[in-house]
């Protein structure tokens, strides 16, 4: 059971486990199953939700601590990758409709939040009360002051130590 405190509202977390087998479940390659309740108050308005886990893993190699870390950092990806890319780069605007485009515009739009957050490690290691974002990245290389040559030197490099250039 954990407590926190999660995007404002309070949160209880109960998890139980275990151990299972494909056939049980009908599912390929389980090893365990949880079930995780979560109590949320938020406003003084209390509700229960109740979601079903599975994992290849079995429970010495993956306790139930590990499970909720895991489940918490699933959200990683929704906030790391997907929110850069619609706020960043507008995604959802995109109204392309031939599927080879759309395909390579993913493909330069996550490039691009791939450089983006590599660049916010290094500023965030120069500096941990900087204000980088990705939506400043982009903006990076629209200025005269060497902005067209620090991009010409990332799309041409070899290692990512690019956007060490001088301003």
């Amino acid at each position: 059971m954990t407590r926190d405190k999660n995007r404002g509202r309070h949160e209880i977390r109960v998890i139980d486990c275990q151990d299972t087998s494909p056939q049980q479940v009908g599912f390929p390659g389980v090893q365990t199953i949880a079930r995780l309740r979560r109590r949320v108050r938020r406003k003084g308005k209390k509700t229960t939700e109740i979601a079903y886990l599975i994992s290849s893993l079995t429970l010495e190699e993956l306790d139930a601590v590990g499970f909720l870390k895991l489940k918490r950092g699933y959200w990683v990806i929704e906030s790391r990758l997907h929110h850069a890319l619609d706020v960043t780069l507008g995604e959802d605007q995109s109204r392309v409709r031939n599927s080879k485009a759309a395909f390579a515009l993913i493909l330069f739009r996550r490039v691009v939040v791939s450089f983006a957050q590599v660049w916010l490690e290094e500023c965030r290691k120069i500096n941990p009360r900087s204000r980088a974002t990705t939506r400043k990245f982009p903006k990076r290389f629209l200025h005269r002051n060497g902005g067209p040559a620090r991009l010409q030197a990332l799309i041409f490099s070899k290692s990512p130590d690019a956007w060490r250039l001088p301003k």
